[in-house]
């Protein structure tokens, strides 16, 4: 896909958060995040529940921290600390989603990027290996080439009942998921007004 041109894209708040931790850690632990990957290689622990648990247990981190410094240690981590390297990752990431067969699907992307940058200076593009979140707070919208002849448009809207092209993600529902709708789209004509309505409507709600 390297003819075609990606939209900008924004550093994933899970890498500014995760960057902020890093940089935290020799304050609140005593040790750098270097120190703390090298003691995990060294524990004899087989499994990655054995060594998370561990550092629970012996040295007071938190699930997520433990988590994380195992995950680092072992080479499995699927999380980036780096924002350049985030956003390397970012256009593979799409270039991948829209490969092949998906191909002719990447202009209905383009459009609802365009439609969700429009609605405010606020919104983020943080793209996934999957599906590509659209947030403001949180994530409010979600775009995923589901099949080879759709797109996807999940939206966070709440208690809302169904709409013309707009659906209840049942199975999201269920889970408790913040994304409650769904819209799917075939063609670049179907991102119409009302999909756009329902996108705005989308990010005004996650800042009630």
């Amino acid at each position: 896909m390297s003819a075609l041109t990606f939209p900008r894209f924004d550093v994933h708040p899970g890498v500014a958060m995760v960057r902020k931790w890093i940089v935290e850690l020799p304050e609140k632990t005593g040790r750098s995040f270097d120190e703390w990957t090298a003691l995990v290689k060294k524990l004899k622990h087989p499994t990655t529940k054995e060594k998370r648990e561990h550092l629970k247990a012996e040295y007071g981190l938190g699930t997520m921290a433990a988590g994380w410094l195992v995950e680092a240690a072992d080479g499995s981590a699927t999380w980036d600390a780096d924002p350049e390297s985030y956003l390397r990752a970012a256009d593979e990431y799409v270039a991948a989603m829209y490969a092949g067969a998906k191909e002719h699907l990447f202009p209905i992307f383009e459009k609802l990027i365009d439609a969700g940058r429009s609605l405010g200076r606020d919104v983020l593009v943080c793209p996934c290996k999957t599906m590509v979140p659209l947030y403001r707070s949180r994530v409010f919208a979600e775009i995923k080439p589901t099949t080879r002849t759709r797109v996807d448009l999940s939206l966070a809207l709440g208690e809302m009942p169904e709409s013309g092209a707009l659906k209840v993600n049942v199975q999201r529902v269920q889970k408790g998921d913040r994304l409650t709708h769904i819209i799917a789209l075939e063609s670049p004509k179907d991102v119409t007004a009302e999909v756009k309505k329902w996108l705005k409507a989308a990010y005004r709600k996650d800042a009630e």
